[in-house]
């Protein structure tokens, strides 16, 4: 029978910590991949300190990212403890480490070379600030750097303000999600050759190469037409309306992105027809006249209150939506039909809360089979799998 955990069989050795390595780790655990988390001992990983907030003696940082993992300590600088990390690395599919240095990782033969020598068939992930190539590999990296590296932070927030931050860790997440899409790319090469003989390889993700590709259509603006991005608030670069506007109670947000969206959207808010024709009829001419145009339209949604037109306007098929704090989000009743809060048991603390895994796949969904582990919480269970005595 085969087993609708997509990953079941594979083993991710996650030497990492923070969070775009663990994340990367927890989303291959989501799909069935056995996550053997490795730490420093004593200490663990770093982001366990990271707080308030705590639940006892875990923070709440730490426990969003590692889910679905089982926790080995290690010291690399005993031989005997090295020894076993390497006989472990042997029963592996993929090895995660985010040491922005590969030459320091050969003292203790943890470099790609070496790990592919005693295990052939092994995916060497390395996630980064800037990658192992080009004239700043090997800095180290966090995510802020990355967001003010590439240009982010430069073209956040409106004309007036200086460089913003987002402010949750884009840069992670996204080095993170491409991790994942390359070491499932390499599984798939690796054991698609006939008989699985095929072997691992080296992936290398930057954090710096990960948020640039959110410069998205702004960088291909500017690479085909030199058109340098600016700050521009909430509006949209090319597309008018399609922005937060004020109604009488609160600002929504409105996305008017097709002709046809446009139709409805100002026959529903009665513009003026012949206004419309000689001012806003094309895009183009709505762009040109922006400033104009969303005063009219705050003028006729200053009448009623938010959720009376978000109300009309998904009525109409017009793509529309309240601005919601964190915790609406989090609490709201799509939110949680759509499983994306999730609740697990913890030894140590009840009941964890974690956001889920987006992914909704009908025949193999991800699961939720354990909760994140106490530093060396599997020590003894995962030496006896491998034999070390």
């Amino acid at each position: 029978m085969t087993s609708s955990m997509p990953l079941e069989g594979i083993r991710v050795i996650d030497m990492t910590e923070a969070l775009a390595g663990p994340y990367c780790a927890m989303m291959l655990g989501d799909m069935g991949a056995d996550v053997i988390k490795v730490e420093r001992t004593g200490s663990g990983d770093q982001a366990r300190k990271w707080g308030p907030p705590f639940l006892e003696s875990e923070s709440a940082y730490y426990m969003s990212t590692n889910r679905n993992k089982r926790c080995i300590t290690v010291d690399i600088k005993d031989p005997d403890d090295l020894a076993r990390l390497h006989k472990l690395l042997e029963t592996a599919d993929v090895f995660i480490t985010n040491n922005p240095r590969l030459d320091s990782l050969k003292r203790y033969k943890l470099d790609p070379d070496y790990l592919r020598s005693i295990n052939p068939k092994l995916i060497f992930s390395a996630l980064s600030g800037y990658g192992h190539t080009g004239p700043k590999a090997n800095r180290g990296g966090y995510d802020l750097i990355a967001q003010g590296e590439t240009g982010l932070m430069a073209i956040t927030g409106g004309p007036e303000d200086g460089p913003m931050r987002f402010p949750t860790p884009i840069s992670d997440i996204t080095g993170g999600l491409y991790s994942t899409i390359g070491i499932l790319n390499a599984l798939y090469a690796r054991d698609k050759k006939a008989g699985g003989s095929g072997s691992g390889q080296f992936l290398d993700v930057a954090l710096v190469d990960s948020e640039m590709t959110w410069l998205a259509n702004l960088g291909g603006s500017y690479l085909n037409a030199g058109q340098k991005p600016k700050k521009m608030g909430n509006q949209h670069p090319t597309i008018t309306p399609y922005q937060p506007v004020r109604a009488k109670d609160k600002d929504i947000i409105i996305a008017v992105g097709t002709q046809a969206v446009w139709g409805r959207f100002y026959k529903i808010l009665d513009l003026d027809e012949a206004l419309v024709a000689s001012r806003f009829a094309t895009n183009e001419q709505r762009n040109e006249h922006r400033d104009e145009l969303i005063a009219l339209i705050e003028e006729v949604l200053m009448t009623q209150n938010a959720d009376h037109w978000i109300d009309q306007f998904v009525a109409h098929q017009i793509p529309a939506g309240p601005i919601n704090l964190p915790d609406e989000i989090l609490e709201d009743e799509h939110t949680l039909a759509r499983g994306m809060v999730i609740e697990m048991d913890h030894p140590l603390v009840g009941t964890v809360r974690n956001i889920g895994n987006p992914i909704n796949l009908s025949e193999t969904p991800v699961t939720y089979r354990k909760h994140p582990p106490m530093l060396g919480e599997h020590n003894d269970e995962i030496d006896e799998e491998i034999g070390w005595q």
